[in-house]
Parts: C-alpha cells; structure tokens; sequence
C-alpha cells in the first residue's frame, strides 16, 4: 500500500506530500519535532511526548497547531491510514509560511506535518552484541532541551559514526565531557552501580526515553547521578548504554576505539532493557 501523510488538515499520498517553498521550516529550520514509538497501536509516552512539543513551541514562541485533542485524533488516523501497528509516528511543526525575512512574521499560521512508518529489523542483533559509538566536537547552538528540526550538526555527527562503521557519535563539549549522541542520549555504569547520565540542562534534549529509564531505575532502587562525565570515564566504565525512541536501551560496548569492560552488553544494562520492555508492553 502507498504511504500517506499530513500536511496541513489534508491527508496526502506520501510520494507528492510537498509544503510551499516559503515555509519556515523549509528557510529557517524554524521548527520543532517529535518521533513517538507506536507498540501494537498504541502511543508510547505519549503524553510526555506532547508536554516536550509544546515546550518546544513555547520556547521558540511558535503557536500550537492544534488542540491536544484533536492532535492525538490525528496521530490515530494517520497510523490507522499508514496500518502502522509497530513502529513510529513523526510530528514537525514549524511557524508556517511567510515571505523571507528572518525576523517572526506579523500573521503567519503554523504549518504541521505527520508522517508513520513501520519499525525498522534488526533491534535484536543490536542488543544482543551491543553497539560502538564514535566521538566528535559538539558543534550545536546552546538550546539543545529545545527538539528544533535545525538539526546539521546532529546530521554530520551521525555520518561521522556511518563511516567509522559505528552506530552513534557521542558529542563532546568544550570541557572535554560527553553530553548526548546525535540522535539519543548517554549513559554509564560505574563499579558501584551508579547508573549515570549528563542533567536535562539546555545542553542536551531531555528524552523521553530517558526519563522513563530514570522512573525505572527509581522503582528497583538503583542509585541514578546525573552528573557530566568524560570519554575517558565512559571508555573506563563497567557499562555504557544509549537511549532514544527507536532505540530504547541499546548496550554500548565500545566507545571510540576502545572496548569497554568485556566488550559484551553488561548485565545491569540488559535488567534496565528488561524493565523498559516490560513498560512498552504494559503501556501497549
């Protein structure tokens, strides 16, 4: 079957879904975004999903296209139209069309845009083997809690890891300390079971994924610090994991060239795995 999307109250097939050349999201990056993970038809955190988007909005004083409400009435139809029942839907609302200025336009409505698609194989062999990740330069802007569609930095550290034939690219700040990967966020295990990751400052995106994992490691009583750390704490660290929305907990085990413990998912990662799958399915 084609795919269809939505783009601005109409339901399009995907091959001619177009905006108009003046959209802002198209000149100016001028946008935002959210990937939420659909199991057996249902949304997963989805209401954290849309308490980010309209942060987002807000920070960047864009206003919401829609209701709550109707939003999530949308979301259904287009998976319903997509028969999408495991895998992703992805919402961008950018300010909409405007004559090219960069100042915010006196009237402009915001533009919104929907697209599913089913998940993607080989999550398996991942977790099983674990995943390597590479390192460069974070290069972003400083509002990186805001999910801004401007996205080129993040475009060019996953390449990075493609041709170092790894899976991810953790950034590194001037002070020489990880914040995020180009698409998830960061995680080590020291060897007193300190489950660590950087704080939800405007330095990283504060996923959802992550917080869920906060909760969880919570109700098993596992100590959690979000505290920075660097690439040499992480290549020495007992376990190193990463999480986003299509990832889920993936094991890292080896952090730029450098095996970290055995090389192999370490066992308090796969626990921390266990119990997100556990809430997918509760959720679901």
């Amino acid at each position: 079957m084609s795919r269809i999307a939505y783009v601005n109250g109409r339901y399009v097939p995907h091959r001619g879904a177009s905006v108009h050349i003046e959209d802002r999201g198209y000149q100016f990056a001028d946008g935002v975004y959210e990937v939420i993970a659909v199991v057996d038809g249902a949304l997963i955190d989805e209401p954290r999903h849309l308490e980010r988007l309209a942060y987002s909005l807000g920070e960047l004083k864009i206003k919401p296209p829609m209701a709550d409400g109707p939003l999530r009435i949308v979301m259904r139809e287009v998976l319903r139209r997509n028969r999408v029942r495991n895998g992703m839907i992805y919402l961008q609302v950018t300010r909409g069309r405007a004559p090219r200025d960069h100042g915010f336009p006196k009237s402009s409505e915001p533009a919104l845009v929907m697209t599913a698609r089913g998940a993607k194989p080989g999550r398996a062999k991942l977790l099983a083997n674990g995943v390597s990740v590479v390192s460069a330069p974070d290069i972003r802007w400083e509002r990186c809690d805001i999910k801004s569609i401007s996205l080129l930095p993040n475009v060019l550290a996953k390449q990075a890891a493609a041709e170092a034939g790894a899976y991810e690219c953790w950034q590194i700040d001037v002070d020489g300390y990880v914040t995020e990967g180009s698409a998830s966020n960061a995680w080590i295990i020291t060897d007193k079971d300190e489950i660590v990751t950087r704080a939800p400052t405007h330095d990283i995106l504060n996923g959802i994924t992550r917080r869920a994992v906060i909760d969880l490691a919570g109700q098993e009583g596992l100590t959690h610090v979000e505290r920075p750390f660097t690439l040499e704490e992480a290549q020495g660290a007992r376990e190193a994991f990463l999480t986003s929305t299509t990832s889920h907990v993936l094991p890292v085990v080896k952090i730029a060239g450098k095996t970290v413990a055995d090389g192999k998912p370490g066992p308090l990662t796969l626990r921390l795995e266990g119990n997100y799958a556990d809430f997918i399915k509760s959720a679901a």
